[in-house]
């Protein structure tokens, strides 16, 4: 959601205040941007997995079982790294229904109850309807 223009000056009466009052370390927060290593890691991942398929590729080549299997795996942490990394450049949070996410963590650990007791209950609602 966009900010309103009131919000938006106090936000940069912030900002000129912060940067008066301390200098340092406004530039130290200006210069850390977590997209740019987002962004970073997501191009390091992409040559993880570039290089997990030659490698790959190099084992079925030379018929070696172990490097195609290391290529493999090399391959599949670069795809993992790029899913997490991609995850925090692109804001995406977690997929779970609005009601899990908006209950405070107390009230989580208060409700935890056992698979095996979720299960039956599942099951015994199933059976009702």
């Amino acid at each position: 959601m966009p900010l309103s223009e009131h919000e938006q000056r106090l936000l940069e009466q912030i900002e000129r205040a912060l940067i008066d009052d301390d200098p340092k370390f406004a530039s130290t927060v200006r210069s850390t941007d977590l997209r740019t290593r987002a962004k970073r890691k997501v191009r390091l991942s992409a040559v993880l997995v570039v290089l997990g398929l030659a490698l790959l590729i190099g084992g079925a080549v030379t018929q070696t079982v172990a490097l195609g299997v290391f290529g493999f795996l090399v391959m599949f942490a670069g795809g993992g790294y790029a899913v997490i990394n991609y995850k925090h450049l692109s804001g995406v949070g977690d997929i779970r229904g609005a009601d899990k996410t908006t209950a405070s963590a107390p009230a989580r650990k208060q409700r935890k109850v056992p698979l095996k007791s979720r299960l039956e209950e599942r099951f015994r609602r199933r059976y009702d309807e």
